[in-house]
């Protein structure tokens, strides 16, 4: 079986947040909302990740930003924005996805989502993940405290 397309049935019967499939393997699997799964994915897998297939709840730049660094080689997405997908071309990565939009949103559904807005920063694959994560670690320790 294609390993998207395994990623994509596991993803979609075990609903899934985060599916990551090498080789016909599993080497990831997380129900955590957000880039939580992905973030903890890259700390646990690192280099491994390479040419893997990920199936993903959203993907926006920030997601993208991750994924690209960590040289996956195709991706599906149940909602993909338009940076995102703008990233994900420009690092030759193979994509499906259910819903294309504008931008990722908040939780709340009244802004964009905080990693989208800190992503647009980042202009750096070699730099991505240390620069989410920090921002991450941060953003939640004062969501903990608020």
């Amino acid at each position: 079986m294609q390993d998207v397309r395994m990623a994509r049935e596991i993803f979609d019967n075990e609903k899934a947040a985060l599916v990551i499939v090498k080789e016909g393997r599993v080497l990831f699997k997380s129900d955590s909302s957000g880039i939580r799964g992905l973030l903890q994915a890259i700390g646990k897998l690192g280099e491994e990740m390479a040419g893997s297939s990920v199936a993903d709840k959203v993907v926006g730049r920030a997601a993208a930003l991750l994924l690209a660094y960590s040289s996956v080689r195709e991706v599906y997405a149940s909602v993909l924005s338009r940076e995102g997908m703008k990233v994900l071309k420009e690092n030759r990565i193979k994509i499906e996805h259910q819903t294309l939009v504008q931008t990722i949103l908040n939780q709340t559904g009244k802004d964009t989502c905080p990693f989208e807005k800190f992503s647009s920063q980042i202009t750096s694959l070699d730099t991505a993940y240390e620069q989410l994560k920090n921002f991450a670690e941060e953003f939640w320790r004062t969501k903990e405290f608020s």
